[in-house]
């Protein structure tokens, strides 16, 4: 195997060669990137990070026995040895009678769709240190905030290419950019904490230092004066910051893997409600310069914008190759995977539809209740449902806000919680998992 090979030709010789070398089929897999990160505190710089890597994946097969390795030394000693341990590793392993690449006939096909996902944009080093401590300020300014926990900014790139010895090749490459900020407010003694980041795909996209600055110092001195609440059961609204986290369960209960082992408390409810008429819960893989947007799967299956929740109804499961040959389905481009092990899954740019009412309406629909701002903890029941999260945020009296809260715990049974769910209309895209502010009527909350 030659030294140096073209980036175009390398996966493919080390498919090739695998097979050479005893295996019945094989996928190789590049991953590149690089990324710098500039951390200040108190308008002193904190921290510099700066991160380049190329790292190799190999999986192999014979028969049903499969195996993985990997590398970040791309020479050709290194990859002549990676390719027989690989097999040498294959041959050892138990069978699995669901593994297997996606057939040729199965292959998402080019070209792919242009999803805008990289961007030219750079910024130094030096930029990156004056936009964070911009940040530091303008949230430092905030009255009542009292000291900084850090500002941070960041810029990264990577590069995905996967080849497999079904036909597939493809690779895409995007951007990203961050800016955040964290600091705390304090009111006779007390201390809170707050902050706001955000990351997109391309920097013009980025909100600028004075507004997330000036967030990050709202939401501290919002923390102020908490009170303990007793026991009750009332309205709950999670804010769209914290709703996906309500929501993400569904996800785990609808993966492949679990429904094939049958640990999931929707495994028999396909196809029938488990959202409210009238809303659904979509996956996009195709929205421009998307945070979690991809134009194929990470076994090389075709992807498409999808409905998981159609008007209420629960309409698939997330296949990879391997869980729908399990359920004897078809895959649906759901996997997702890094460079060693099998594929797991994984959404793609995933969202809720809003209602009418923005979080004000919400919270003048139920009247009195709890808006939730910040979540830890969650405990989930996977084969019941049943769930429990710690959780912080403030009262609201006759529509309008009273008073912070903490210490308090939210519990329920998920799958009875989501049919009583009133979406907002506060939708914002912000990463892969998006969600207005939901409504909750009759929740179980926990206090002193």
């Amino acid at each position: 195997m030659p030294d140096s090979l073209p980036a175009t030709d390398l996966l493919h010789e080390i498919v090739a060669a695998a097979l050479r070398a005893g295996a019945d089929a094989a996928e190789a897999a590049t991953a590149e990137r690089a990324s710098l990160s500039v951390g200040v505190r108190n308008g002193a710089l904190e921290d510099v990070e700066r991160e380049e890597s190329r790292d190799l994946g190999l999986r192999v097969f014979i028969g049903k026995r499969q195996a993985t390795v990997s590398a970040s030394d791309l020479s050709a000693a290194t990859r002549q040895r990676l390719i027989e341990r690989a097999v040498a590793m294959a041959r050892l392993a138990p069978e699995d009678p669901w593994a297997g690449l996606v057939p040729a006939a199965g292959l998402a096909r080019g070209p792919f769709p242009d999803l805008q996902l990289a961007d030219t944009a750079e910024r130094t080093a030096a930029e990156l240190e004056q936009v964070a401590r911009e940040a530091e300020g303008h949230a430092l300014a905030v009255s009542g905030v009292s000291r900084s926990e850090g500002g941070h900014a960041s810029t990264a790139s990577s590069r995905w290419r996967l080849v497999t010895s079904e036909g597939f090749d493809g690779a895409y490459a995007s951007t990203g950019y961050s800016l955040g900020v964290g600091v705390i407010a304090e009111k006779d003694g007390a201390m809170e904490r707050g902050g706001e980041s955000r990351s997109t795909r391309w920097l013009a996209d980025l909100p600028g230092p004075d507004g997330i600055g000036a967030e990050a110092g709202r939401r501290a001195i919002e923390k102020l004066g908490p009170r303990k609440i007793a026991s009750t059961t009332a309205p709950v609204i999670f804010e769209r910051r914290v709703a996906t986290q309500v929501l993400s369960p569904l996800l785990g209960a609808i993966s492949g893997p679990s429904i094939a082992r049958g640990q999931s408390f929707l495994k028999d409810r396909m196809g029938q409600p488990v959202l409210p008429r009238g809303l659904s819960l979509v996956d996009d893989p195709f929205r421009v310069r998307g945070m979690a947007s991809t134009p194929f799967d990470d076994e090389g299956s075709p992807v498409e914008r999808r409905n998981l929740v159609d008007d209420g109804i629960l309409t698939t499961w997330l296949l990879n190759t391997a869980a729908a040959a399990q359920l004897g389905l078809a895959s649906t481009g759901h996997a997702s995977r890094g460079l060693v092990g099998p594929s797991g899954v994984s959404t793609h740019n995933l969202h809720l539809t809003p209602g009418e009412a923005d979080l004000n309406g919400l919270m003048g629909q139920a009247g009195t209740g709890l808006v939730i701002t910040s979540m830890f903890g969650p405990s989930l029941n996977a084969n019941t449902g049943d769930w429990s999260a710690g959780v912080s945020g403030y009262w609201f009296e006759n529509g309008e806000r009273a008073y912070p809260v903490s210490e308090i715990t939210v519990a329920g049974n998920l799958a009875d919680l989501w049919m009583r769910l009133v979406p907002g209309s506060d939708l914002e895209f912000r990463g892969g998992f998006n969600s207005p502010s939901l409504l909750f009527d009759g929740v179980a909350i926990a206090g002193k």
